[in-house]
């Protein structure tokens, strides 16, 4: 979408200044124009452009290269081409020195115009694309870069920068989609087996066999099928860290093995008589009580003290809504950058609604909720209508009053109806904002007979 790019172009002849923004135009992009230097500061300091053309010789005391210099003290990275009428090498090499991108000589052939912008557009498209990804794989689970201002939270991350070099076993809690996976990423990189790998398991989207054979591989002909060895991810995680998501559900046999690596750092494949030792660090995370759990009998005693050496409580974000306008524009932003379309703010009517919402499927939601609105929104901005799906299901709005002398199950059915409808069928996402996982909504579909 060229209209993405903004150019600015800067010359006191209005002939040759709206002859090149036209043809500018032409090819799809949005053109601002200058008629001087103080002009074209002025815009600049206001927005960055993608490529800013600068005509040499300006009269008003500020010439191109003066104003040059000044665009590079607001924006150091700015790609800026000067044009003018009166080349000499001495001039060339100036403007080249001052940090210009390219230096071409009137009168200015549109086709080479045109293959100019087109090849300095794909260099800052690489350039961009670079330092998402250069974040992304050294920077994004670091804590200085887990977006909160909330006091809670930076609580929660002190102490987890605290133990992120230590080879104690860490027990996040928390709701459905409230970054635990992002805080144990987080805990690995900033710690001192960061080089190491970090290997996540989701413990409830498999079941107990597989979920054996994941954790700790097998030997050839231990089953059907198993023509070779495979490393389990215990092994594949050796020095560094296994993130087991949803530790609450794995079943009393899993739970006696997994205690047995977290005593002895052994274990034994499926199918193998040699005993593995490994040194992997071990985080869980859970939406369960485990304290319950242990008092229903469902989970171990001993494991659950085996796991909670270090606890980390992550709060839900409806109990931290300081940090929704954060996380909000931060997700505008990424989704603006990923489609390409020009919207960069958050209307105040819209704000409100997300700040009025109780968000249950917490900063997964509210990312999807973000997403969506993008994907229909018409402006330049997200206003109160783009969110306006939010209330569609009154049940999960805030303010819900509980009906009351319902049945505690028949109440469950209805609600998981009204959300597999509010989200148009998607159990994905109706898992996200119901706060449980797929396998466990996939159950409850079928228990209560619901129709998707």
């Amino acid at each position: 979408m060229k209209t993405h790019w903004h150019i600015l172009v800067v010359d006191d002849e209005e002939v040759m200044c709206e002859s090149l923004a036209a043809w500018l135009r032409e090819d799809g992009y949005a053109v601002d124009t200058a008629a001087s230097g103080r002009a074209a500061v002025e815009l600049a300091s206001r927005q960055d452009y993608a490529i800013y053309f600068i005509d040499l010789k300006m009269p008003g005391g500020m010439d191109g290269i003066e104003t040059m210099m000044q665009i590079r003290r607001l924006h150091p990275e700015a790609a800026i081409i000067i044009i003018t009428a009166y080349a000499t090498v001495d001039t060339a090499i100036t403007a080249m020195k001052e940090g210009a991108l390219e230096y071409i000589v009137k009168p200015c052939n549109p086709e080479e115009i045109s293959l100019l912008v087109s090849r300095t557009i794909k260099v800052k498209n690489l350039q961009r694309e670079n330092a998402i990804l250069r974040k992304k794989l050294t920077r994004q689970y670091h804590f200085q870069d887990v977006i909160s201002k909330s006091a809670r939270m930076r609580g929660i991350l002190d102490l987890a920068h605290e133990v992120a070099s230590l080879r104690s076993t860490v027990l996040i809690l928390g709701e459905s989609g409230t970054g635990k996976e992002l805080v144990a990423r987080a805990i690995h990189n900033s710690g001192d087996r960061a080089s190491k790998p970090f290997v996540a398991v989701s413990c409830a989207a498999l079941a107990e066999t597989l979920l054996e054979s994941e954790l700790f591989g097998y030997e050839k002909g231990a089953f059907t099928g198993a023509d070779q060895q495979k490393l389990g991810k215990f092994e594949q995680a050796d020095g560094g860290t296994v993130f087991l998501d949803e530790i609450g559900d794995i079943s009393p046999k899993l739970q006696v093995d997994l205690l047995r690596v977290l005593q002895d750092r052994t274990f034994y494949r499926l199918g193998g008589s040699e005993e593995v030792r490994v040194d992997a660090r071990i985080i869980a995370a859970t939406h369960v009580n485990l304290q319950q759990a242990v008092a229903d009998g469902k989970f171990r005693d001993d494991l659950f003290y085996r796991l909670n050496v270090i606890e980390i409580r992550i709060p839900p974000l409806r109990e931290r809504r300081e940090d929704i306008p954060l996380l909000a524009q931060h997700f505008v932003e990424r989704f603006a950058h990923e489609s390409g379309k020009e919207i960069g703010e958050i209307s105040d009517g819209a704000m409100k609604a997300l700040m009025d919402y109780n968000w249950p499927g917490n900063v997964r939601e509210l990312e999807n909720g973000v997403e969506r609105a993008m994907v229909t929104c018409r402006g330049h901005s997200l206003i109160e209508e783009d969110f306006a799906f939010l209330h569609e299901n009154g049940a999960l709005a805030k303010g819900w009053a509980v009906p009351a002398g319902m049945p505690l199950q028949e109440m469950e059915k209805r609600l998981i109806a009204a959300t597999i409808q509010y989200t148009h069928g998607n159990i994905k996402e109706a898992a996200s904002v119901l706060g449980i996982d797929r396998s466990t909504l996939y159950e409850k579909i079928k228990r209560y007979e619901i129709p998707r």
